[in-house]
């Protein structure tokens, strides 16, 4: 069955093409097994709840009859503004406007968020489509000062809002120095999701060619319900492509997170850690279905996702088994108005078997945060470039991986920012990598982390990180200038309370900050009865020593430093290498002389499941989601490798690489 929609149909339609319904909605009450939803251009301000679920052989599918012409908004035009002073307007919104669910009452709030001394509402204001800055004071909106974490901090000066109550009204100031709003477009929120089922369990759902944007989502972490302007709540088999979603409050794509009883517990009652709590909600998972017949195998492709508070992409558990490859995703928390530990363009609990491949993360607080559970995961040929947040603790990065055991393979990939990788992990295999950024490493805190029996979503057993066990082959190191403000830990005595640890930030590039770990022999040695009265660790491994490192067929240049026990590399110390992204109509070029100097004769190994080896805590080999054997025998473009390829993500060399095409 097909259903039509229009936002000119009739008072009274049925869902044909002759008489289409007006609203989504009407027929995401109808839709069933096969069933395609097809929306003519205009603009739906509703939410869309599913209401049946489709089937593996036949989805539903809801498609945009024109991409990029059908939007789905979460917001409301506002006229009846009042000048008030300079460019200070003001209007009231009626309170039961909102009905149940009022925006500018409900604040931010969960565990592992950080308001920075201010309050944020989960409303925003939107001029011409751009949303405006929130203060929580009418003197901060009118004083002209700049946000201190903002990114644009000019446009922060004077383009922001206030909000506040009386009585049974909702007053609204704002700014708008490029005119007058009432004739111009001025929206606010007033939903909470865009297109997101109410129950969970609706699979099989897909969405092509929409514009999504403008909601009022709330913080999610992986401890509370997390929510995004799109997703599949707690359901399997989702395919959200080639739409563009911006503007939610929080988060963009939600892939799903299982109900729980407990609710930011840690934030509201103090009464377990938030580490102990998403332990328990992960058993809690298993316990009541949580596998891979029942959750996940998601599909985001295509999409452009921007303007989002805390998270592009975010899902804990619920990503499981999932696609997610060709997305432009930027711009990312760059506001300022508040932080915390979860963000990032991607931010993932549990990327089991999840694949990450081929796109485009830049202008981001953070590229991608994978957190727990990174098993199984492939991070390949994406290109990372200017994700160089400071937040109140410290700088952000290109890729973080946190008390993850692995086995996760990050394969042909560009990183490009100040600082490229963050790790607290073991098992990762970094491949055919150009790494322009330092590395930060450091101890997990004594955290007990699960990992799971091979491509399932069963725990197997927990176990702290010991770090190491990492494997770095065939990458390019190149040291670059990393600027003042990025050296330094922003506040100490924070870092301190938040880290723990680590507080310093390493400003070099390079593979020389594991120069303690041991190789594998050295390690092993110390299981001999031998090794055992020689060296520190004896038999504690479980608890003190760190694991060996693999490491061969890297080339450093610029100053890189490279792992003090490697063999098989090259290091330049004699030429300058330089490496530039330029964007012209649409393309990102990458302009290099590395090959003016990359040696040709270097005796690297050809990577795959086989020379990779086993993971050391779950005792998995690096290895594909259905099990079958990892060749990288195509480099970041798809050109085939050779039998000794050539290290860095690029088998034939040049001056110039397409790295990416903005697709319109």
């Amino acid at each position: 069955m097909r259903y039509y929609v229009s936002a000119c149909g009739p008072l009274k339609g049925y869902g044909t093409k002759d008489r289409p319904f007006r609203k989504i909605q009407q027929a995401a009450e109808v839709a069933r097994p096969g069933d395609e939803v097809i929306v003519l251009p205009g603009i739906y301000r509703e939410l869309v709840n599913p209401k049946f679920a489709g089937t593996d052989e036949a989805p539903i599918v809801y498609r945009a009859s024109e991409y990029g012409r059908t939007v789905i908004t979460g917001a409301e035009i506002i006229k009846n503004w009042v000048n008030t002073e300079g460019d200070v307007w003001k209007t009231t919104v009626p309170n039961s406007f909102f009905g149940g669910y009022n925006p500018y009452t409900e604040v931010i709030y969960g565990d592992w968020y950080r308001g920075l001394d201010r309050i944020n509402h989960l409303g925003m204001i939107y001029f011409n489509g751009k949303a405006l800055v929130e203060e929580d004071s009418y003197v901060k909106m009118v004083n002209g000062k700049a946000l201190e974490w903002a990114w644009d901090k000019e446009y922060s000066k004077n383009h922001k809002w206030f909000t506040e109550q009386d009585g049974d009204n909702t007053v609204l100031y704002a700014r708008f120095p490029e005119g007058d709003p009432n004739e111009n477009c001025v929206e606010i929120n007033v939903r909470r999701r865009v297109f997101f089922p109410e129950k969970t369990g609706i699979n099989y759902i897909t969405v092509q060619g929409f514009v999504l944007k403008q909601a009022a989502t709330q913080w999610a972490p992986p401890t509370a319900f997390q929510e995004g302007l799109i997703g599949p709540h707690w359901s399997k088999g989702w395919v959200i492509e080639d739409c563009e979603i911006s503007d939610s409050r929080c988060s963009g794509i939600s892939l799903g997170k299982c109900w729980h009883p407990s609710n930011n517990r840690w934030t509201s009652d103090k009464v377990k850690d938030g580490t102990q709590l998403e332990r328990d909600i992960i058993l809690y998972a298993q316990h009541t279905g949580w596998s891979k017949e029942t959750v996940g195998s998601h599909v985001v492709r295509r999409c452009k996702i921007y303007n989002c508070g805390q998270t592009g992409i975010c899902g804990h558990l619920g990503g499981v088994f999932s696609v997610i490859e060709d997305n432009d995703i930027h711009d990312i928390n760059t506001c300022g108005e508040f932080s915390g530990s979860e963000l990032g363009g991607i931010k993932l609990h549990a990327p089991i078997d999840t694949i990450i491949r081929r796109n485009h993360i830049h202008h981001c607080h953070r590229g991608i945060w994978l957190d727990w559970q990174t098993q199984g995961t492939r991070v390949t040929q994406n290109l990372f470039h200017d994700n160089d947040g400071i937040e109140g603790v410290r700088v952000s990065e290109d890729l973080y991986i946190e008390v993850s055991h692995g086995p996760a393979l990050v394969d042909n990939n560009l990183f490009l920012s100040n600082f490229a990788l963050r790790e607290r992990s073991q098992g990762l295999a970094f491949v055919h990598n150009i790494i322009a950024g330092p590395i930060d490493i450091g101890s997990s805190g004594g955290r007990f982390t699960p990992y799971h029996f091979h491509h399932e979503t069963d725990v197997m057993g927990f176990m702290t990180i010991l770090n190491g066990d990492n494997r770095f082959y065939n990458n390019v190191f190149i040291q670059r200038d990393i600027p003042e403000e990025f050296r330094t830990v922003r506040n100490l005595e924070d870092a301190v309370a938040i880290e723990g640890m680590n507080t310093s930030i390493n400003t070099e590039t390079g593979l020389q900050i594991y120069n303690d770990f041991p190789l594998h022999d050295e390690y092993y040695y110390g299981f001999t009865d031998e090794g055992s009265k020689k060296t520190t660790w004896g038999r504690q491994y479980d608890y003190s020593a760190a694991l060996p490192m693999y490491v061969s067929g890297n080339v450093y240049y610029n100053g890189a430093q490279p792992y003090k026990k490697e063999t098989d590399n090259h290091v330049d110390n004699e030429n300058v290498v330089s490496i530039e992204l330029i964007e012209k109509d649409g393309k990102y070029i990458l302009k290099t002389n590395l090959y003016d100097f990359l040696p040709r004769d270097m005796k690297t190994q050809f990577i795959s499941t086989a020379f990779l080896g086993i993971a050391f805590q779950p005792e998995m080999a690096y290895e594909n989601p259905d099990g079958s054997p990892i060749f990288v025998n195509e480099d970041y473009l798809g050109n085939p490798r050779d039998c000794h390829p050539l290290p860095g993500p690029f088998e034939k060399g040049d001056s110039e690489f397409v790295v990416w095409v903005d697709e319109d």
